[in-house]
């Protein structure tokens, strides 16, 4: 279950190093504008707020990158701390979403339920 655990870790590392680039390089882009349902004007509007979200997601990311590797370099309780850090807070931000912006429950599910099942899976797999 661990090694479960940090491979869904991994892949929700990618998801928001993709967060990223949508929020922070690409935000008034046609398809992100059409992705997060945004005017040309709301997207311009919005673009530094954006650009400070989007760097949230990636240092996330980065957290939960760190700790894979630690942990598979041997420091494991280093590592699951940082995992456990990373995920949790993903799949936290995701659940903050779906409890103040119902709307966006399609969102919410798709940035939180991967790392919310990394942290169940990884402390499982500690824990037996």
């Amino acid at each position: 279950m661990v090694i479960a655990g940090l491979i869904l870790a991994g892949i929700a590392a990618l998801v928001h190093v993709y967060i990223f680039v949508m929020e922070s390089l690409t935000w008034t882009t046609p398809r992100v504008r059409a992705t997060f349902g945004l005017s040309e004007e709301e997207a311009h509007a919005t673009k530094e707020m954006a650009f400070n979200q989007g760097f949230y997601n990636l240092f996330l990311a980065i957290i939960a990158v760190v700790g894979i590797v630690a942990f598979l370099l041997g420091t494991t309780s280093l590592g699951a701390g940082l995992v456990f850090a990373g995920t949790g807070a993903m799949a936290g931000a995701a659940l903050v979403l779906l409890l103040s912006s119902p709307d966006k429950r399609s969102a919410a599910l798709k940035q939180g339920v991967i790392p919310a099942l990394a942290v169940l899976l990884l402390a499982l797999g500690l824990a037996l």
